[in-house]
């Protein structure tokens, strides 16, 4: 087999690599509020909203996993009082860092158009015919929530494709950039006009897109540690695949990228980009703590699934949508991460009515041993676990200990 001139990362090197970029090899400590909370949300660049609550909602469990002191509350002070927050799309729903808020202008503009068309097709219930009405109803008398708007519209308890024409209105008007999330009521949202909710040293500058571009692949390449131009493309999913591409380009022509070859857990290599100074560098990623940490199913390590499955041979899928009958594991079932290894997944909720975290299964990676000091671990984190989701206590079913699949 020729020898690749390309310098290469051992499959290790690539995981403590990743892993440290996304604030997970070091010991987890700090006070999860203020400028500390801050800090961590805009070295992972955002941190994805889900409603689901089984243990905890998705955006609070990435932030208690690197910061155990971290209170809910924490988060709500920033978005909704301090405004160094605030909530848009990515990939998904997500809560962004305020200060790069003018990079979502070119998100806004190419969505309008785009949204249009497809939700004439989608909706079929002109929303358009309310954007000014929803849009002087929320300058006059103030902020809204979907149930608050179209009082006298047909409503459905169907999916988001029935929603009726002033919710429709609200939410491309919101993800058209003219309103904002001001607040949340529960889940529920909570729009007003984005003048009122983002600081005009954010909200007034404007880029030119290729500005946005340069700051969007530039950005997403240094919270990746390494990448090809389609994961850098996806990072934020604010520029094409093209303009990835064509960036990469342009980058490893100047010198300001260079290209390696990283070893999956297969023993494949793959080639990516890189920073010169992230190689010149990789000697100081620290190792990981040995500790054991349950992880949101949408942790920023893991939301992109072929990647996670590449560096750690780990294959995970959402089974919310499968019949419980060919459900493999379970409803929403959490990785379980030891060190630089995804070693399992656990299928547990928190029954805040009976004070208890409830652990249905375990399943250990193949190769995993299930000995006492790791069973000590995950005892503990689970401890800390059903503290964090308002529990005191843990039960376990008595078949919960499971052989890997």
């Amino acid at each position: 087999m020729p020898v690749s001139p390309l310098p290469r990362l051992s499959n290790a090197q690539a995981r403590r690599l990743f892993l440290h970029k996304h604030g997970l090899c070091h010991h987890p400590k700090g006070s999860g509020k203020g400028q500390d909370l801050s800090a961590v949300i805009d070295q992972l660049g955002f941190v994805q909203v889900d409603s689901i609550n089984t243990v905890a909602r998705a955006h609070h469990m990435i932030l208690a996993a690197r910061r155990p002191a971290y209170k809910e509350k924490n988060l709500k002070l920033l978005l909704e009082r301090d405004r160094h927050l605030f909530e848009h799309w990515t990939h998904d729903a997500a809560i962004i860092p305020t200060e790069f808020f003018s990079h979502w202008k070119l998100r806004f503009s190419r969505d309008r158009e785009k949204l249009i068309q497809r939700w004439r097709n989608w909706h079929q219930n002109e929303f358009e015919a309310k954007l000014d009405e929803v849009l002087k109803r929320i300058n006059d008398e103030g902020p809204v929530t979907s149930a608050s708007v179209g009082e006298d519209e047909n409503r459905s308890s169907g999916g988001w494709w029935e929603w009726h024409p002033s919710k429709t209105a609200l939410e491309f008007l919101w993800r058209t950039g003219e309103l904002s999330v001001c607040r949340r009521n529960g889940f529920q949202k909570v729009y007003d006009l984005t003048e009122r909710v983002i600081p005009d040293e954010h909200r007034s500058y404007s880029h030119a897109p290729q500005e946005t571009v340069d700051w969007a692949a530039r950005s997403a390449l240094d919270r990746l540690g390494f990448a090809t131009s389609g994961e850098i493309a996806a990072f934020w999913d604010l520029i094409s695949p093209q303009e990835a591409k064509d960036w990469c380009q342009d980058a490893l022509q100047d010198g300001l990228i260079t290209e390696v070859e990283i070893e999956c857990a297969g023993g494949v290599f793959r080639k990516v980009f890189l920073y010169p100074e992230t190689l010149a560098s990789l000697d100081e990623v620290p190792e990981p703590p040995t500790r054991l940490r349950i992880l949101s199913p949408f942790d920023p390590a893991l939301r992109d699934r072929k990647r996670a499955e590449r560096l750690f041979g780990f294959s995970y899928r959402i089974e919310i949508f499968v019949p419980e009958a060919k459900r493999q594991y379970g409803y929403y079932v959490f990785p379980v991460m030891e060190g630089d290894r995804l070693i399992g997944r656990i299928d547990m909720k928190a029954h805040r009515s009976d004070d208890r975290l409830q652990v249905r299964a375990f399943w250990p990676e193949r190769g995993v041993r299930s000995s006492k000091g790791r069973l000590s671990k995950l005892e503990a984190e689970l401890g800390r676990m059903a503290r964090f989701s308002g529990c005191s206590s843990v039960g376990f079913d008595k078949d919960w200990l499971r052989e890997p699949f």
